[in-house]
């Protein structure tokens, strides 16, 4: 969904892109084929995933989220590319999707991981992986934690849902009326790229939104979360609407600011 939106970005901005997709025969879990591909470049972003969708064995999540990640590190490695960027998921929180209450909200990048499922757990694995991998290189990694991502269908869904059933949007489980656009989230692959970074670092991405039908950001909190610790400031009053995964740091760190909301 994100890689080849990310990857006309790039190449619009100058950028010459190989791609490297199983839909065209290539698998992470080829690690020749990996060689092959990243000999030469200077930067690799990791996109490729098991999404552990229903009837998926964990084992196969863990191969290709896991074994599949360590290929393209050491792929990385030998053909000493400048950095490595690598897309995780807002999942290592293991509170997205009904698993636990969160310690506290809104989420930030101290927030502590839990992550219960296959997907997830592979994905925070996989953080640590490219953070012991920087330590032992010296490559930087950047690991972007996301929350869904939306294009024009997902928008047009997610309304007609809700207009069809108004508690969609937080039954059965909530997610935090995160969201990113598949625009910023391409943008966010460039700006990746270029940011002045040494060493490895993991940036929770987001709108600057919410996705609701109406209630803001502190009722749908207290509506749904009443029992954990709110640590909103003046913003949410400023700023009704304002996200509940923080972005400051991506923002700060990447140069990146996403464009697109839920509002107008």
């Amino acid at each position: 969904m994100i890689g080849e939106p990310a990857s006309r970005l790039l190449e619009e901005n100058g950028h010459e892109v190989v791609r490297f997709d199983l839909a065209n025969g290539q698998s992470i879990l080829d690690p020749d084929r990996i060689r092959e591909a990243i000999h030469g470049c200077h930067a690799v972003i990791h996109l490729a995933a098991s999404l552990g969708e229903e009837n998926e064995p964990a084992s196969s999540v863990m191969a290709v989220n896991l074994l599949g990640t360590w290929h393209v590190l050491a792929a990385a490695a030998q053909a000493r590319v400048e950095r490595v960027v690598f897309f995780s998921s807002v999942e290592v929180l293991g509170i997205f999707r009904g698993e636990r209450k969160p310690d506290y909200l809104p989420l930030d990048d101290a927030h502590s991981c839990h992550p219960a499922a296959p997907y997830a757990i592979s994905k925070h694995l996989a953080e640590q992986m490219c953070r012991l991998w920087t330590e032992s290189t010296g490559i930087p990694t950047i690991c972007l934690r996301l929350p869904g991502v939306f294009d024009a269908q997902t928008y047009e869904f997610i309304i007609s849902r809700r207009r069809a059933d108004p508690d969609f949007e937080w039954h059965p489980f909530w997610q935090y009326g995160a969201f990113l656009d598949l625009r910023d989230a391409a943008q966010a692959a460039q700006c990746a790229l270029s940011c002045p970074i040494s060493g490895h670092v993991t940036l929770l991405l987001c709108a600057d939104d919410i996705s609701s039908s109406s209630q803001t950001s502190r009722e749908l909190a207290q509506f749904i979360q009443p029992d954990v610790e709110w640590r909103g400031a003046k913003e949410y009053q400023e700023r009704p609407y304002k996200a509940l995964v923080i972005n400051d740091r991506a923002k700060e760190i990447l140069n990146w600011t996403p464009r697109h909301k839920w509002r107008p």
